[in-house]
């Protein structure tokens, strides 16, 4: 089983996480309103899901 000779320096195991980052998240297109919202979910603007209403917006 192998295991490692010495510890590896904080610089680089630092240097290793450095290219964990979040991405953007992503946009669909309401076909309704035709504003962006999450995949997925119903639109914050226009309240519709599936082209159905299910939330009442004001």
């Amino acid at each position: 089983m192998a295991v490692p000779k010495r510890k590896k320096s904080r610089s680089r195991t630092a240097s290793r996480r450095a290219q964990w980052k979040l991405g953007m998240p992503a946009k669909a297109e309401c076909p309704q309103c035709h504003s962006p919202k999450l995949p997925h979910r119903a639109c914050p603007h226009c309240g519709t899901y599936n082209g159905r209403e299910v939330l009442e917006v004001e």
